[in-house]
């Protein structure tokens, strides 16, 4: 006698493997507390702030008081959160907007985790509280205009002067800088002023923004990640005490480390962003209808759709990988680059797959498709471009550098 064969469980579209069902608890948790937040407090209005091109700067408090900001630090108020959690919350974070993103990356990655791995005692406790609550906002000044993927290149300096440093020099690209209180600026400080090519006389110094000689303006005229501050950072003779200098780490390991903090949340947070455009082609492809019948009943459409759902698990499935070797403290930059490289590239696939499927009604803000397109081509570039972490795994597999 045979019985009927079980039906096999109905797939969740949005996540054809349950990779989700991998995450923990505390995981869980925090992937509803971000997506019940971007719901309530971004989504109905990051259409207006990006095509205004504002960040509504009260947002930092609100990011504090969810605990996100440095949440995977320990200490000095921090939440302390394992590797993955914050990975999910980048996620969620992007699949509103990447400017919203990029905020709690650059504080927490950029200008919070230098603070806190390098920084003195007093440094520490100075700002990572009111960082971690918001009520101080960070910026990280590595690029400058004529170098962005050869930062060792830079020509910011800072010059020893009795008790002080006096720093000389422009950052460009800077996110936040027109809104932070304080800036991690890193600068040659070769004593000859021949500032050594490798980079190895490169020190972080911790400078609040109201230091005399200190200047930020923003970089206007931006149509990708309008919703996100972008400045230049202007230092003219400006002076801070010794103990601005950052002194638990010195020439290019320093900024290098922060920028694989950074990148390791891109690559969840990339994912976040691809998830909004395909769920939206998605639905969108069930109620069009053209020649009769919904757009998702042709051949044509259903292949775009599949696509994207298996780039988006294939991403995700990379992305927990990274996050238990983090967790493990068992993550190269190498690996890092890997994440990057793969999910961010995928990413923006996605997005114009996704605005193929919405034809015309694609590149209006009615829907969030454009707009996650435009951001992605600057997530795609900045924490270093496609080409360099091209050439940094091909020198990894091939033993031979190709940058010179």
């Amino acid at each position: 006698m045979t019985t009927a064969a079980a039906r096999p469980p109905a797939l969740d579209p949005l996540d054809l493997l349950d990779l989700d069902d991998d995450l923990t608890a505390e995981e869980r948790l925090v992937r509803d507390t971000v997506r019940d937040f971007v719901r309530k407090r971004v989504l109905p209005e990051i259409g207006d702030w990006f095509e205004r091109g504002v960040f509504p700067k009260e947002i930092a408090l609100e990011l504090g008081a969810l605990g996100l900001l440095g949440m995977h630090l320990e200490g000095y108020g921090c939440a302390g959160a394992n590797a993955s959690a914050y990975g999910v919350a980048c996620r969620e974070l992007e699949a509103a907007d990447s400017g919203l993103r990029s905020f709690v990356s650059v504080q927490g990655s950029l200008a919070m985790f230098p603070i806190h791995a390098y920084g003195s005692q007093e440094q520490r406790q100075t700002w990572l509280p009111r960082m971690a609550r918001g009520e101080a906002i960070g910026c990280f000044g590595l690029t400058e205009w004529d170098f962005g993927s050869e930062p060792a290149g830079m020509r910011t300096t800072a010059r020893r002067d009795g008790g002080d440093y006096v720093l000389n020099g422009t950052k460009a690209w800077i996110t936040n800088g027109g809104i932070a209180d304080v800036a991690i600026v890193w600068a040659h400080t070769d004593s000859q002023n021949a500032a050594a090519a490798d980079g190895s006389d490169v020190r972080g110094f911790v400078i609040p923004t109201s230091t005399r000689g200190f200047r930020a303006h923003n970089i206007e005229r931006k149509i990708s990640l309008r919703a996100s501050v972008t400045s230049e950072l202007n230092l003219e003779d400006c002076r801070v005490p010794a103990s601005a200098m950052l002194p638990g780490v010195k020439g290019m390991r320093g900024p290098l480390s922060c920028l694989s903090e950074a990148r390791y949340g891109i690559v969840w947070g990339a994912l976040g962003a691809a998830r909004t455009c395909y769920e939206t082609a998605l639905e969108y492809a069930k109620t069009r209808v053209q020649f009769g019948k919904p757009i998702a009943g042709f051949q044509l459409t259903q292949e775009k759709l599949v696509n994207m759902a298996l780039e988006l698990q294939k991403g995700q499935l990379l992305a927990s990988k990274l996050g238990r070797l983090k967790d493990a403290h068992a993550l190269s930059p190498l690996q890092v680059s890997i994440g990057k490289l793969n999910n961010v590239r995928e990413a923006l696939a996605i997005c114009r797959e996704a605005r193929t499927i919405l034809g015309a009604s694609g590149v209006t803000l009615e829907y969030p498709i454009i707009r996650h397109m435009n951001n992605l081509e600057s997530v795609l570039t900045y924490e270093g471009t496609s080409e360099i972490h091209t050439l940094i795994l091909g020198q990894a597999i091939t033993g031979i550098a190709a940058f010179s």
